[in-house]
């Protein structure tokens, strides 16, 4: 028997394979490491910023009572939407916007988890109970979109939709004046 001779390139080239298994499987662990780290972190401690409801209770004290819910305008000029999802439907229904304005959406869900998306935007939001969820975007175009769920909720989740109305930012502020809440039906 002889032996097997390497001749100087392939022990090079062995020699940089193992070198770049050794980075390879680095990364592994280190992306490993990252993510049990991550986990018992976030498990420990929750997002600052997570807001908590009593599912329960909020149709009857706090912001989501049925006369916050809607479009208002603040003092500062923000424009807020304050809305809750149910089995099977969105309250309210309709919802008013200005147009190229910022809009902070607030919501959250009563019984089981629902989402919504608004046709055409990036609009999109998981609407978990227990929890508000908030975001703020703009509308680009005036008109009316649909705005379904978009988390099966039971049996009658097909037929939940709202509607979000789109309008020339002059127009929602005239109708907004005096703090009023901005409805699709008109007062």
């Amino acid at each position: 028997m002889s032996a097997i001779s390497h001749s100087p390139a392939a022990e090079s080239a062995e020699r940089h394979e193992r070198r770049w298994a050794v980075i390879v499987g680095g990364i592994i662990a280190l992306l490993i490491a990252m993510m049990v780290f991550t986990g018992l972190h976030w498990a420990a401690m929750p997002p600052s910023r997570v807001e908590t409801i009593d599912p329960r209770t909020l149709h009857q004290r706090g912001e989501f009572i049925e006369a916050n819910l809607g479009t208002t305008v603040d003092a500062q000029g923000q424009v807020t939407v304050r809305l809750v999802a149910q089995q099977y439907s969105f309250t309210p229904q309709c919802i008013v916007v200005p147009a190229d304005t910022p809009v902070t959406f607030r919501a959250t869900a009563s019984d089981v988890v629902h989402g919504f998306v608004v046709g055409r935007t990036n609009a999109n939001v998981m609407l978990i109970p227990g929890f508000v969820s908030t975001f703020t975007t703009a509308f680009r175009k005036t008109g009316e979109m649909l705005m379904p769920c978009h988390e099966y909720c039971g049996t009658g989740h097909e037929g939940m939709w709202a509607r979000v109305q789109v309008v020339d930012r002059n127009a929602f502020l005239q109708q907004a004046q005096a703090g009023r809440m901005v409805s699709c039906v008109p007062r």
